[in-house]
């Protein structure tokens, strides 16, 4: 069950399996510069620094205040660096988050990222949809312009995001798809069915909330009694031993867990090196499980 492969395929990279989720270098509510600037680029540094190579951002984190901040953090970027955004909603100047997501409102994001990160492709781009979205037409007219701009060059691979399974095959009828990115922790399994055909498919499947979402229940996955008893055992903390369950369920998961502290990306970044037991995932997945 435990894989020990330390990269996976996205699009035309080859990644580490823990990367970095740049969202909460923003201010409050993902709005606004962050609270301390010099540490927001200090953690980008330091993450590239210590061999990440898969970030993830949005031009409507900020809007544009994270892009820019890897901008001014690892510009030029190093060889081999995926940079991943998403689609699919923008925010006001209040801060409210809309839909943007008329196949030209895609596209323009596209190259809004593109302008604002200084590259001239990105390695992916996630269509990013909401809750409840249907699987039909207009779907289908969302991943065609993705597809579009892939055969323009503007990214190297399409990605889907808060998706069913319903989506993903629907989606794999117009492009390939190079990743998901649902939600999915110890406290949330329902996307289990995306991530079994993800797998099967060898599409890489990145979970976002890894720790648990809201803060409560973020709060209760580390401090669930299983997950704190493995965490002794192999002197780890309780968020390392939840980022090592969720690279244990199988190759193709990558993970990109968010900080604005260098600490905290250390500690994040030391999940790679745990390696829990057959039984242990088992008592971490059991604990969690709601029929």
């Amino acid at each position: 069950m435990n894989s020990t492969n330390d990269r996976y395929r996205l699009a035309d990279k080859m990644v580490r399996r823990i990367g970095y989720g740049a969202m909460q270098l923003a201010g409050p509510g993902v709005f606004g510069p962050p609270r301390n600037r010099d540490e927001a680029l200090a953690v980008l540094r330091a993450a590239v620094d210590a061999g990440v190579d898969h970030i993830d951002t949005a031009q409507y984190y900020g809007p544009a205040v994270v892009n820019e901040l890897i901008r001014e953090a690892l510009f030029p970027y190093p060889d081999g660096l995926a940079l991943v955004s998403k689609v699919g909603g923008r925010r006001d100047k209040s801060g409210a988050f809309l839909l943007h997501d008329e196949p030209d409102q895609l596209r323009a994001s596209i190259e809004e990222n593109l302008q604002s990160l200084g590259a001239e492709q990105l390695t992916a781009v996630n269509l990013r949809l909401l809750d409840g979205a249907p699987a039909g037409q207009r779907f289908v007219d969302q991943v065609g312009t993705l597809a579009t701009a892939l055969q323009d060059g503007l990214i190297a691979g399409v990605g889907i995001s808060n998706v069913t399974r319903e989506h993903l095959i629907r989606a794999l009828e117009v492009t390939d798809i190079v990743c998901v990115q649902n939600a999915y922790s110890l406290a949330d399994q329902r996307s289990k069915p995306v991530l079994d055909e993800c797998t099967a498919r060898n599409i890489a499947f990145v979970p976002f909330g890894p720790l648990g979402y809201p803060r409560e229940v973020h709060d209760s996955v580390l401090t669930n009694p299983v997950v704190t008893d493995i965490a002794v055992g192999h002197g780890a903390t309780p968020t390392q031993v939840a980022l090592a369950w969720l690279l244990s369920l199988a190759g193709n998961v990558l993970l990109i867990p968010g900080t604005s502290s260098r600490a905290h990306l250390a500690e994040n970044l030391g999940a790679a090196s745990l390696r829990l037991s057959d039984d242990e995932v088992t008592r971490l997945t059991t604990a969690f499980h709601r029929p």
